[in-house]
């Protein structure tokens, strides 16, 4: 192979996929050995981290991705994709336009959780207690008037979502399947948040945060598998809504109009602006 030829061949280098013709592999594994080898689950976490998950593993995987799945068309992501779809696009511009709007305040909350039991990890093992460490970090964010990722819901007073994946990596610490350092930390903060006036429970974003965290997923994927998980929903409203006759379907049925705050009716008149007078 020529000089050049090899500098082509490495613009894309990639430890994920090696294609010849008539090969793929996948981080190794021969896609033929993997089709009805390997579950989804078991896919997802091999394509991401570089090697297969153990079956307990790619079980908490699949219990997140599984929670994540849809929201209805209350969630700005689901109506965003219905709209879409009403307007004539096809599943697949659909299902972007659902896509982009996960972002930081919609879809990024997982991820965030995570950087947080990262910190309050740290800090226990720096020495402070689990309960301590918790109670900074809630002085700090009340200080900064924000909310605390993975904890509290707009629409849910008790999120469904949590127990039974708090239950199951709850299970899986007692089992020995993953350490328990994470879930310590993130029952601590629960604790603490449950302390107020008005306490605030863990969510779904707090629940798979704590669980990715205990599998040892980097935060960011917390993010892309949330994504992951939602485009099943996206497409299965999206699809929905293509065989609805209702054409170009906005945000507010037709008989509802947004209240208008701006100014009251007027006319143009001698003196104004856009007579040159003004």
């Amino acid at each position: 192979m020529t000089d050049k030829a090899q500098e082509a061949a490495d613009w894309w280098a990639t430890s994920i996929t090696d294609i010849e013709p008539g090969t793929i592999r996948l981080r190794g594994y021969a896609i033929e050995e993997l089709i009805g080898g390997v579950s989804f689950p078991q896919l997802i976490w091999l394509m991401v981290s570089g090697e297969l998950p153990t079956e307990e593993e790619a079980r908490l995987l699949e219990l997140t991705l599984v929670a994540a799945v849809d929201h209805g068309p209350q969630a700005p992501s689901i109506a965003a994709a219905r709209m879409a779809a009403s307007c004539g696009l096809a599943l697949n511009n659909a299902m972007a336009t659902g896509v982009n709007l996960l972002g930081d305040v919609h879809g990024g909350a997982g991820q965030q959780c995570m950087e947080v039991l990262h910190e309050l990890k740290a800090a226990v093992d720096a020495g402070e207690s689990p309960t301590k460490a918790a109670r900074a970090l809630v002085a700090e964010y009340k200080e900064r008037k924000a909310f605390i990722p993975g904890f509290g819901h707009r629409f849910h007073p008790i999120d469904p979502r949590r127990d039974p994946l708090m239950h199951a990596i709850e299970r899986a610490a007692r089992d020995g399947i993953v350490e328990g350092h994470y879930l310590e930390v993130a029952l601590a903060l629960e604790s603490v948040l449950a302390e107020g006036k008005k306490p605030i429970p863990m969510n779904v974003d707090g629940a798979t945060a704590t669980i990715y965290a205990e599998l040892g997923l980097a935060p960011e994927l917390a993010r892309g598998l949330f994504v992951l998980s939602r485009s099943v929903g996206l497409l299965a409203h999206a699809r929905e809504q293509q065989l609805d006759p209702t054409r170009i379907k906005g945000p507010l049925p037709k008989s509802i109009t947004a209240t208008y705050t701006g100014a009251p009716p007027r006319k143009l008149s001698e003196g104004s602006p856009v007579d040159g007078h003004a």
